[in-house]
């Protein structure tokens, strides 16, 4: 099914953006339950994870973690899954503003994004298009950021999630209200470091 194709027979509402540059056997080639929306972030309902379990060894078992019925109930901070290889940092707070959100990017991890409650507006642009570092990479927490601004802004819905390769810059944690999240951090395999 083309991208044309996916956007005409979509039930639902939800954006799911997806860079096909260098995603063999991704969701270009896949039935997707959402509106494909130019090149960008992957953003999905929980409830069709599996259709990108094949873009890392590691996502089924991060999307199994999500699927946990006490993952509301987990306290905030870091939770164990698979040492440095696959963990989740689970966080409570308020929104910020737009112009509050940096853009930031990882080199080492991949992010899946998921959001327990509330809603987060995420921002996003190509790592490769940041053109301003506001802060010099920081190998030990693993991020980089900009002062860019987002290409687009997305908003992400409870019980979606958004997923953010070393590729991708974004700008998370923009909202209103309260956001719950979960963020599942995977480490770039040599394989899929070009994800």
């Amino acid at each position: 099914m083309d991208r044309d194709e996916m956007v005409r027979k979509s039930p639902s509402r939800l954006i799911v953006c997806i860079l096909a540059v260098g995603l063999a056997g991704c969701a270009a080639d896949k039935e997707v339950t959402g509106t494909v929306e130019g090149d960008g972030m992957i953003v999905d309902r929980l409830a069709n994870a599996a259709n990108y379990c094949d873009m890392h060894a590691a996502f089924e078992q991060a999307f199994a973690f999500l699927r946990r019925a006490d993952l509301a109930d987990l306290p905030d901070g870091r939770h164990e899954i698979d040492g440095d290889r696959l963990f989740c940092l689970i966080s409570r707070g308020p929104g910020r503003r737009r112009d509050e959100a940096p853009l930031e990017a990882h080199r080492r991890y991949i992010d899946i994004q998921y959001v327990i409650d509330g809603a987060d507006e995420m921002g996003w642009k190509p790592t490769a298009a940041c053109a301003v570092s506001s802060v010099p990479y920081d190998p030990e927490k693993d991020i980089d950021f900009f002062k860019d601004a987002p290409d687009r802004w997305i908003v992400v819905p409870a019980g979606s999630f958004a997923v953010f390769f070393p590729r991708d810059a974004h700008a998370p944690l923009v909202g209103a209200g309260h956001i719950h999240k979960a963020v599942l951090k995977i480490a770039v395999e040599p394989r899929s470091a070009g994800l």
